[in-house]
């Protein structure tokens, strides 16, 4: 240590924390704004072309996405808000952290948190109620909630510090159970109540697993509707868990709730218990990457491609039907060997397609040994639609 207590580990996070800020000010500054459909609860552009803008909530087009391209561009990304996107000020922003179980409170800035060993994780990102649209369309269901069809996921890779690094310098008791994620979002009102901010708790092994606090993705500074400064993630969990726009962590020897996973985010209504646990890991979904009713034209050979994804691990195999399910052969997986817990791509040759209406399936199974279901049991919120997707084309 230096005479003026300063280290050299603290001047090295300075330094980060200072290029970090002139980056985050360029790239927010190269981002366009506007003011049309979903303003203001999204900030980014939402170009019809990419999104469907749900006003608060944007789903990203399957049609719009490259076959080429692994990791989902920010600006491509899908957003869910409760509420609207907050403006915050990076050069002021604290994570609060606190609780019975930790050794004392402490208030902690970015550069802070960038004084801990850097660490990235690339991860499925995917709301909770991805597919919901299906129940209704496919299984002649009624539920609530955003019609996502398959587009509110994407591929990423985090930047930030685990979190698990963050608890064990702060000193967290050995009878921790419980962590409550806060956001600095604006509370939540539906039906005359208010629920407060977005908030919702995670078990102390999830922390000490895997959790990250990121404050960036694919190299680039968080934008404002993806938790710019700083967001918690839960690799492979559902979506609401990571919590954006961290403002405070709650460390307790009790368990936790909110209405997050008390109210919400449960499966409910149908055959489930009235006590059924609240939602933590994702399930097996595949998407087609063409649009739903896709016109394509008669050849020879047309190559198809999609990717699939779980929340328990990677991808073991893709099998597909191109007859509505009375044929099935294996598609060709791309990203076999890929580090992280992403999704994985693959592609299949339709040849000799005869012209007219076809239904085209496609049914992954996980390392788990985890395999998408022909139907979805019902739940009143439409969470978890894991069923395979009927997708109509017509070859011309």
């Amino acid at each position: 240590m230096s005479r003026n207590g300063i280290t050299r580990r603290t001047l090295l996070a300075a330094a980060a924390a200072g290029a970090t800020a002139a980056s985050t000010a360029g790239f927010l500054a190269g981002t366009t704004w506007r003011a049309v459909a979903g303003a203001p609860a999204i900030l980014k552009a939402l170009p019809p072309e990419r999104f469907v803008d749900f006003g608060t909530n944007a789903e990203t087009r399957w049609a719009s996405v490259d076959p080429r391209r692994y990791l989902t561009p920010q600006p491509d990304l899908f957003v869910r808000n409760h509420t609207v996107t907050p403006t915050i000020d990076a050069s002021s922003y604290r994570l609060r952290v606190f609780g019975d179980a930790v050794r004392r409170e402490r208030s902690l800035s970015l550069r802070d948190l960038r004084g801990f060993r850097p660490a990235e994780v690339t991860t499925v990102h995917e709301c909770t109620g991805n597919g919901r649209s299906f129940f209704a369309s496919q299984q002649g269901e009624s539920v609530s909630g955003t019609a996502w069809t398959l587009g509110a996921v994407g591929t990423v890779t985090w930047q930030g510090v685990r979190l698990a690094d963050v608890l064990r310098a702060l000193g967290v008791s050995r009878d921790a159970v419980s962590i409550q994620a806060t956001g600095l979002d604006p509370s939540y009102a539906t039906g005359g109540v208010d629920y407060g901010p977005v908030r919702r708790p995670f078990p102390i092994t999830k922390a000490y697993d895997d959790a990250l606090l990121a404050w960036g993705m694919n190299g680039q500074p968080l934008l404002p509707d993806h938790g710019y400064p700083l967001r918690l993630v839960l690799p492979g969990w559902v979506g609401i868990a990571s919590i954006k726009w961290l403002g405070s962590l709650e460390v307790s020897s009790t368990e936790l709730t909110s209405p997050w996973n008390t109210k919400w985010y449960r499966l409910t209504g149908g055959s489930y218990p009235a006590d059924a646990p609240p939602l933590s890991v994702n399930p097996v979904r595949s998407a087609w990457e063409l649009p739903l009713g896709a016109q394509l034209a008669r050849r020879h050979r047309i190559e198809l491609t999609g990717r699939s994804w779980s929340g328990a691990g990677p991808i073991k195999r893709v099998e597909v039907s191109l007859d509505g399910g009375a044929t099935w052969r294996t598609a060709k997986l791309a990203d076999r060997g890929r580090r992280g817990a992403g999704w994985s791509r693959w592609s299949v040759v339709w040849k000799h397609p005869a012209a007219g209406e076809h239904t085209l399936l496609a049914r992954a199974t996980d390392v788990r040994g985890r395999t998408q279901p022909d139907v979805t049991p019902y739940n009143s919120n439409g969470y978890f639609f894991d069923a395979v997707v009927r997708h109509p084309v017509t070859v011309v």
